[in-house]
């Protein structure tokens, strides 16, 4: 099993789970709602909004995550993916100096090309090779939101 494989299979178990969870917090919920009593019926209430709220993070995660998915597909069907060496320690973690001397090529040409849905996308991968998880998610924020201004000055031009 390759490692997208992999991570397919695990991001479909949480969201099961997740969801079974909202299922049962959400019966629960109705349950204390009916109840007419103004203490359960406050607990109820919030039980309802709780698993709103989580309902709509794991739709944007996910929606992120295929977006990003997405993305890095098309980079490596372009050949574009960035393939600087980052040596790790045993634990896994990148060895800092190496991660270091990465990021620079891939940010000037973010900063260069800051209209490039590519250069902002192999900035984030890099950054999430070496660990950087929130810069990673930024940088490929930026990607997905400039894939979609491409797309519709494409829609525009038509």
């Amino acid at each position: 099993m390759n490692a997208r494989t992999r991570s397919i299979l695990g991001v479909t178990t949480m969201s099961a789970l997740l969801v079974l969870y909202f299922v049962f917090a959400g019966i629960r919920a109705v349950a204390l709602l009916v109840s007419r009593e103004p203490i359960p019926v406050i607990m109820g209430a919030a039980m309802l909004i709780l698993p709103l709220l989580g309902v709509w993070a794991l739709v944007r995660e996910l929606q992120f995550g295929r977006r990003a998915t997405r993305l890095a597909d098309r980079l490596e069907a372009e050949g574009r993916m960035p393939e600087e060496p980052v040596a790790t320690h045993p634990s896994g973690r990148p060895v800092r100096e190496d991660a270091d001397a990465a990021f620079p090529r891939y940010r000037d040409e973010a900063e260069a090309h800051p209209e490039s849905w590519q250069s902002w996308m192999r900035l984030g991968i890099v950054y999430d090779a070496c660990g950087d998880r929130r810069r990673a998610r930024a940088a490929i924020r930026q990607a997905i939101a400039c894939e979609r201004d491409e797309i519709s000055g494409e829609s525009a031009k038509s």
